[in-house]
């Protein structure tokens, strides 16, 4: 079964080139996520981009990478959004959008089957 491959070594978390950030926390990469970490280390604004709640690869990385589920994430983003307080990610339909959108936006960070990673975005490493 494709399932019971360990899907963590299929997907990497990506950023825009200008980004100089190479290696992440998990915890920063949470707080990045949750949209509470919103500048990286040169004051350059984070712009978080997601695929759908029901994404595949959305929902892996949700739960290996963030340990929380999609709803969960949501969820908070809505709080955010709601209470003024804050904005969700930018919502992607494709992983060729994603691509685009990050090596296109400073600052951008996302997440990419490994397959569809190029030359245009960086791979972070998650520490």
């Amino acid at each position: 079964m494709a399932a019971e491959v360990r899907a963590n070594d299929h997907y990497e978390i990506v950023t825009n080139p200008g980004v100089t950030e190479k290696t992440l926390s998990v915890n920063s990469l949470r707080s990045i996520f949750s949209m509470r970490l919103k500048t990286w280390s040169d004051g350059t604004k984070i712009r978080v981009f997601v695929l759908s709640d029901e994404d595949q690869l959305h929902q892996i990385v949700s739960k290996e990478k963030l340990n929380v589920f999609p709803y969960q994430l949501r969820s908070t983003w809505d709080r955010l959004v709601f209470s003024g307080t804050g904005q969700a990610p930018i919502k992607v339909n494709s992983s060729e959008e994603m691509l685009t959108r990050i090596a296109t936006t400073p600052g951008a960070i996302g997440y990419l089957w490994r397959a569809n990673i190029n030359e245009n975005v960086n791979v972070l490493e998650i520490k």
